[in-house]
């Protein structure tokens, strides 16, 4: 079994309470620009660069919408209760064997209301990937993130590094699992 072949052309929409959880589209870019480019936001990613190169906003989403993506993402639309169209995203890349990876970020105009925890709860609770087994990491000095995931049930599994572009260096994380 391939890594992508979980990844289908029609990414499911999922909702919570609060939250419509669906695939970024390309009006999504001015926000996502936005929230990209404040350095808290990039520095707690892996990929995110910072400064935030023009043009990348929009080629990030070009990808993600791709029948050839490498992983789904969702935007945290909060529109439906009378919030931001864009809140943050969660993406969920498939593994080998059933497993897939999971991350994600809120925008700081968002933090410490929820939304991570109720996105991240959705789509265990959706399982799109039909994945047995979900892996997580976050960077040593972000313990809201850390929060989130052992609230959804993860365990910690052991610590690592990982490079981040916007930080241009190696950064210890905690790796989590949680078994479906």
């Amino acid at each position: 079994m391939s890594k992508t072949e979980n990844i289908t052309a029609d990414q499911p929409i999922l909702t919570s309470a609060r939250l419509i959880l669906r695939p970024l589209q390309p009006s999504d870019a001015g926000l996502l620009a936005l929230y990209t480019g404040d350095k808290r936001v990039a520095e707690g990613t892996r990929s995110i660069p910072h400064p935030l190169p023009p043009g990348a906003t929009e080629q990030f989403i070009a990808r993600t919408l791709s029948d050839k993506r490498e992983e789904d993402v969702w935007v945290l639309d909060g529109s439906g209760v009378g919030s931001s169209t864009v809140l943050g995203l969660l993406s969920l890349k498939p593994l080998d064997r059933a497993q897939s990876q999971i991350g994600f970020w809120v925008a700081p105009a968002f933090w410490n209301a929820g939304f991570a925890s109720e996105a991240v709860r959705t789509v265990i609770k959706a399982n799109p990937h039909k994945a047995r087994t979900l892996f997580a990491e976050v960077f040593q000095d972000n313990a809201a993130s850390a929060h989130v995931l052992t609230n959804a049930g993860f365990d910690y599994l052991g610590d690592a590094e990982a490079y981040s572009v916007a930080r241009r260096a190696n950064v210890p994380t905690w790796t989590y699992i949680r078994r479906m």
